[in-house]
């Protein structure tokens, strides 16, 4: 029975679930929580239990899937929400309970927003909580104030933590891409290899053992004019026997020759797959082949690329990538589902992938437009009829 993995992500969300039943556990227990000598009105009584559930509600929205999504505004939204709903369990339950909730906020901001954001936020709901103490306790502003701090101290360390845990994240994510990008290169490889090999074989059996039995066919064809009786038999035997091997030869070295073409549907799939945070849908002839080695590896290096800024700058969580052959060319596809943008900012990447495309006489063409994603559009043709092939 396959062994169930419990990612980081989830470790912080059951945690934080964890964190707040125990908050709960002084707040459901105590019945003066609950009568009227606890000197809580009836409608403070009803908000902090409201604000309580809320608080859980909300952190079980943006705490699903983190790190595999990107933040949108809703996001933000129900994260202002948590933030308010834990100072309002301070509020209205008159007790300081809300600060702890608070941690919790702090153990998902370094997932949703950037470093500076994140302990902005962090340092201004603490901060939110001095005017609290001061008024439910009856602390002076300044022991307020101090209170508060001492809770952005704790919140720091759940902070810091939960930020060197999303960095470990997008480490093994960075490592997991990487990989199948090699796993992917190894394989376009491998093939490079295994064309090269058969064109030197192809190539050693025409220029040596071709030119030797064309030099044998001679001297036999010499020596059966020579030759008499029996020993000419023989010899018009072994000439014979010479043309017959040196067609074979020639056939061999033309099926060699043949199958000449670098399969790229094993290397595009091996790309593909496990690419973190990115489903992607791969749509590729089987067997699909380009005689060209240069070409074989500008595709695969494209589809490298388009994969990279769908996951770096897209934001994007699904893409579509299309391989195919129209018209003795290439045509490479792919489209995602990020927030887009207004305008192409072309960066190294772009103008890497242009340059490779044009050395060739291909075309790039670009597609965006905000909340419609990123779709790119490669066309590379070939250098003459027969260099695309399946086999």
């Amino acid at each position: 029975m396959p062994r169930t993995v419990i990612g980081p992500t989830q470790m912080l969300t059951y945690a934080g679930l964890f964190t707040w039943v125990c908050v709960g556990i002084p707040l459901l227990w105590e019945p003066w929580y609950f009568d009227e000598n606890s000197g809580l009105s009836s409608f403070s009584q009803f908000a902090w239990r409201v604000a309580y559930f809320l608080f859980v509600i909300c952190y079980l929205f943006v705490s699903r899937r983190l790190g595999k999504r990107a933040t949108g505004p809703l996001d933000i939204a129900v994260l202002g929400l948590l933030t308010a709903s834990a100072i309002g369990v301070s509020q209205f339950s008159d007790s300081g309970l809300g600060g702890i909730l608070l941690m919790v906020v702090s153990g998902v901001l370094p997932w949703l927003l950037s470093l500076p954001v994140g302990v902005t936020w962090m340092v201004l709901q603490h901060a939110a909580l001095a005017p609290v103490f001061a008024g439910s306790h009856d602390f002076p502003m300044l022991d307020a104030i101090l209170q508060a701090a001492l809770y952005i101290g704790f919140s720091s360390f759940v902070f810091v933590t939960s930020l060197v845990a999303r960095q470990q994240a997008q480490a093994r994510d960075e490592q997991r891409r990487l990989n199948s990008e090699l796993r992917a290169t190894r394989a376009l490889l491998a093939e490079s290899t295994r064309l090269a090999e058969r064109m030197r074989i192809a190539r050693e059996l025409h220029d040596l053992l071709g030119h030797h039995l064309t030099a044998l066919s001679l001297n036999l064809e010499v020596a059966s004019h020579v030759s008499t009786g029996k020993a000419q038999d023989h010899v018009r035997q072994a000439q014979s026997l010479a043309k017959l091997l040196l067609t074979d030869v020639r056939e061999a070295v033309s099926q060699l020759r043949e199958d000449d073409a670098i399969e790229l549907t094993e290397a595009l799939q091996t790309l593909t797959e496990g690419v973190p945070g990115l489903e992607v849908t791969l749509a590729v002839p089987e067997g699909f082949s380009i005689v060209d080695p240069q070409r074989a590896q500008v595709v695969l290096r494209c589809a490298q690329e388009l994969i990279t800024n769908a996951v770096r700058h897209a934001e994007a969580s699904r893409m579509r990538l299309e391989v195919n052959e129209q018209q003795g060319a290439v045509h490479l596809l792919a489209a995602d589902d990020g927030r887009g943008a207004e305008s192409v900012e072309v960066g190294n990447g772009l103008s890497g992938m242009r340059e490779r495309v044009e050395q060739f006489g291909g075309k790039l063409s670009f597609s965006t437009a905000p909340g419609q994603g990123f779709e790119v559009n490669v066309v590379l043709p070939m250098a003459g009829p027969g260099e695309i092939g399946r086999p």
